[in-house]
């Protein structure tokens, strides 16, 4: 079996997987990308040159397409080199998002296509205006998204086959799609990322352990998409009804999703600045990006893990931190509500109530019981249903050799 995969930052969401089919002597399998990260064993890597940038002067509403277009340019001559040196992929597997496969049928029509369904956008009912304070004046967004979204239509027309890692992702195509796609999620290694009550971690001169107060927070970036502004607003009653404990905030200072900062300064620091005079500052520790090993020996350390989400993709982080016995409190939104169980997995809490928010957090820190019940239920359920090994890598395995066949 010939396999092919595509992404811009190889190996991304098929970590897991491609080196999986690689393990079969009998697989030849590749990726094409423009990123020079570490390839997983067995996988054979090419890259592809992007050799021109947007041009300033074009439609608005067609700049993503063209930055897409480029993208699947380059892809193109890359997967032509593939060609001419004899490769011919029976299955091609790719994150579509950034355009790269959009015209791979032309090189290989005899492949298959299977796209890995991360998200496809909407005006109404997903992350576009569901926050008020970052809702858009502007009257053509419905337009730009539907453009945006035309990357994905041109995919949709010549893929066999789709994946999603939740339902909520997967309800956010067109229906007339959906059939194609296949609920798996990419998996959660539980025997790397589970609980241990000998933990510590040593911050700012002071050895943490388990029998510390320890709130945890973690973004990929820290931006309103996942709630960095509820959560910092909840923190001044928080950190004054729970004298003993400390927050550490896990995030870079980017932007991976939505809208900018005002000029000259980031998500961060706005937010920490509309609440600082009101915070112990000695209590409230950023800790940037942490290397993946001290990420999760935070999620061992954690009393309560806060997480949230405007209506999006699920992070991986907060099934790690479920694997790793994490007591959560999480937001009441779409796909949270697929993992999180009120007051069964975790504790749910409306997204905008920082008040709320702060309450529950509390009400967990006092309530060892309770923090008990709720992280181990959170880990079993995990365990049951997105365990790497035992669940997952078997179903994406064989939605593999289904996609060929």
């Amino acid at each position: 079996m010939n396999v092919l995969f595509i992404h811009q930052n190889f190996p991304a969401q098929f970590v897991h997987l491609a080196p999986a089919l690689a393990a079969d002597p009998n697989n030849d399998i590749r990726a094409l990308t423009p990123s020079n990260r570490p390839c997983p064993a067995g996988v054979k890597l090419h890259t592809y040159n992007i050799k021109r940038s947007s041009s300033k002067e074009i439609h608005p509403w067609l700049g993503d397409m063209e930055t897409k277009t480029i993208r699947a340019e380059a892809a193109f001559w890359g997967a032509m080199q593939l060609k001419k040196e004899g490769f011919i992929p029976d299955l091609i597997i790719a994150h579509p998002g950034w355009g790269e496969s959009l015209f791979l049928k032309d090189v290989w029509p005899h492949a298959k296509l299977a796209l890995y369904c991360e998200f496809y956008y909407q005006a109404v009912g997903g992350d576009v205006n569901f926050d008020p304070e970052f809702s858009t004046p502007e009257l053509d967004m419905a337009c730009r998204l539907r453009l945006k979204n035309a990357n994905f239509d041109l995919h949709l027309l010549q893929a066999d086959a789709g994946i999603s890692p939740t339902h909520y992702q997967r309800s956010t195509f067109p229906k007339h799609f959906q059939d194609k796609i296949s609920v798996i999620h990419d998996g959660i290694d539980t025997n790397r990322i589970k609980p241990n009550p000998k933990v510590t971690m040593r911050l700012n001169g002071m050895e943490l352990t388990k029998n510390d107060e320890i709130i945890t927070f973690v973004n990929r970036n820290l931006e309103p998409m996942r709630g960095y502004h509820i959560f910092m607003r909840a923190l001044p009653k928080i950190l004054k009804d729970n004298p003993n404990a400390r927050v550490i905030i896990v995030g870079g200072d980017d932007v991976s999703y939505g809208s900018k900062p005002p000029s000259d300064t980031t998500w961060k620091q706005h937010f920490l600045n509309e609440v600082c005079d009101q915070l112990d500052l000695t209590r409230v520790h950023f800790v940037g990006k942490l290397p993946y090993p001290d990420f999760i020996q935070l999620l061992q350390l954690s009393t309560v893990h806060v997480y949230l989400t405007y209506p999006f993709v699920l992070s991986w982080s907060l099934l790690e931190a479920m694997s790793a016995g994490c007591v959560i409190v999480a937001s009441d939104t779409a796909p949270v509500r697929e993992v999180i169980k009120h007051n069964e997995t975790g504790l749910l809490v409306d997204f905008f109530d920082a008040n709320a928010l702060s309450e529950k957090v509390s009400y967990l820190l006092e309530n060892s019981n309770g923090r008990k019940r709720l992280g181990g239920s959170a880990r079993e359920f995990v365990i049951r249903n997105y365990d790497l090994k035992t669940i997952c890598l078997s179903k994406q395995e064989l939605w593999v050799h289904k996609s060929i066949n």
